[in-house]
Parts: C-alpha cells; structure tokens; sequence
C-alpha cells in the first residue's frame, strides 16, 4: 500500500465488480463510504470524475472514518476504473528506450511527441491470468507505464497548468506485438493499431493513488520482471517529454476528458532489442514508486 491516505480500486467480488476506497485499513465498498462522506450514489470509480472537485474531498472524508461494515474481502483486483474513456499512448519517450532501439544520443530538440491508442472496454484488464496473447504473434513484448488519469477537462492547456487536470496516477503495462507493428511493405512501414490495440494488451493496477500522491511524477522508479528475473528498471526521470508537455501537446490535439488514461512512456529494457519475447504462462511483474505493484501471467490467444 504506498503512502497516500487513500486511493481508489475496483475488485471483483464472488463474480460482482465492485468499487473500493482504500486506505491503510483495507479496502472499503465506495458507494456507502461516499454517502456517509455526503456524496451519494457514486457506485463505480469512472463515474467520479464526471465532478472530482466535489470527489476529491468527499474521498478524504470517507477515508478519514472508514465504517468496518463496509470492508470489502475481494478474489482479485480488476483494473481500477472500468472503463476509461480514451486510452492515449505517449510512443519511444525515453531516451534510454530510444538508445536500445537504436537511436543513442538522442536530443530532446530532434524528437516528436507521438501518440497512439488502445480501445478501453477490450484492451483494459486487472491482474492474474487475464492477457492473452494476440493471434499470430511470434514477439509479444512488454513496456510498463506510469499512466495519469485525467480529472479535469483539458483543451489546449499550456504546460505550466497542464498538471492540474491530472486527478491520479497508476500503473499501466502496454503489451504489444512487434511483429503486427512492423509493415515494411507498405508506404506506411509501420501498424499501430495492428501492434497495439490488442484485446487484454492493456492491464491496469493496482490502485488509482490520487495526484498529490506523486507530488514530482517526474521523479519516480518502475520496474518489471518476467518469471522473477528483472527486465526494466528505470526512472521517469529520463522522460524526452515530461508528463506536463505530453498533457499540453495531447490537449491541442484532441479534447482530454475527465476518466481519460495517458500512458507516459517506458524506459528501457523491452524484449525487441534482444529478440526476447513472452510466451503462454510467462508471469510479468510491475511496480511503480508510489503507486505499488501487480501480476498478470500470459494466456493462450483466443
């Protein structure tokens, strides 16, 4: 559990999903914790930050003087929101993974902030045996992700304020298939959506811990394993684009909205450089300073 008072989770519940407060002291059904908190009927973590303004405090309340009659005992941890509205992925923005992929010494001034994205309701999972490897793939790779969840609309924001429309931060795992990716035969050369937007290729968890929880997001640990032996271990402080300028860029672009999910990027240590990939059974491990960690072990395609 990080250091954050509170934070948020959905958990499945003898096959029910239910969204939680959690605190120190466990985790708590949301919907009578919020009441008593003077905020009725908020029975799903999406649904909060449709006004988190009036969320954010009532949060702090509940979590505050938590009632024992409302201790959820979950199975397993779903993803924390169920579903985001959009799913935007910052590409190669780390100057660590751009140096592994072939591109050391890399400047800042030469770069392109670049985005994908990944459908919410199919590419959205919670931990354990729930990612299953797209068909055909022979290099299915992993990337973990500090990932903001927006609070506050944002259109056309400028950097310095850019920060204020994040309401929270997990931890994201963009799984992909390098393979699908790559079309060097057409004019195009490259697939995103082939490679990217695959179903359960978007795992999210534990916990949404709010945005004062990182209070330097651009100062915080991520590590990933496979099988136990590590594979990332890097810090957002090698980030080409800072989470601010992606929010910034990604504002002119398109409209950001409340319940929208930016992954940020991921440092070095994927599978493609060394031509090293998961396979059905492989269990990947992730943590993020601050936030905590997860596991989701690989599928059969389907």
């Amino acid at each position: 559990m990080p250091a954050a008072p509170w934070s948020l989770a959905t958990v499945d519940v003898d096959g029910s999903a239910v969204a939680c407060l959690e605190t120190a002291d466990g985790l708590f059904a949301l919907e009578p914790s919020l009441a008593r908190a003077g905020l009725p009927g908020q029975s799903s973590v999406a649904g909060l930050f449709a006004d988190w303004p009036a969320a954010e405090p009532a949060l702090g309340r509940a979590a505050a003087n938590p009632d024992p009659a409302h201790r959820v005992r979950p199975t397993r941890r779903l993803a924390p929101i169920l579903y985001p509205g959009k799913i935007l992925c910052a590409g190669a923005n780390y100057f660590d993974h751009l140096a592994e992929m072939g591109m050391p010494g890399a400047k800042k001034e030469d770069q392109r902030l670049f985005f994908f994205m990944k459908p919410p309701r199919n590419a959205v999972v919670g931990e354990g045996p729930t990612v299953h490897m797209p068909l055909g793939t022979k290099a299915f790779d992993w990337e973990i992700e500090l990932a903001a969840v927006i609070g506050r609309r944002a259109r056309n924001v400028p950097v310095e304020t850019a920060l204020e429309h994040v309401a929270g931060w997990t931890v994201a795992i963009d799984f992909s298939a390098r393979d699908h990716n790559r079309a060097p035969e057409t004019f195009y050369k490259l697939d995103w959506v082939a490679g990217k937007a695959n179903d359960t290729c978007c795992p999210l968890g534990p916990r949404i811990v709010p945005a004062a929880a990182l209070p330097n997001p651009q100062d915080v640990g991520l590590r990933l394993s496979v099988n136990g032996e590590t594979k990332q271990d890097g810090r957002s402080t090698d980030m080409i684009f800072t989470v601010a300028e992606q929010i910034a860029t990604a504002s002119r672009i398109m409209t950001l909205d409340p319940g929208d999910v930016l992954l940020t990027g991921t440092p070095a240590g994927v599978g493609v450089p060394k031509q090293t990939f998961l396979k059905v059974g492989d269990r990947v491990e992730v943590e993020i300073e601050g936030i905590g960690g997860f596991a989701v072990t690989i599928q059969e395609p389907r």
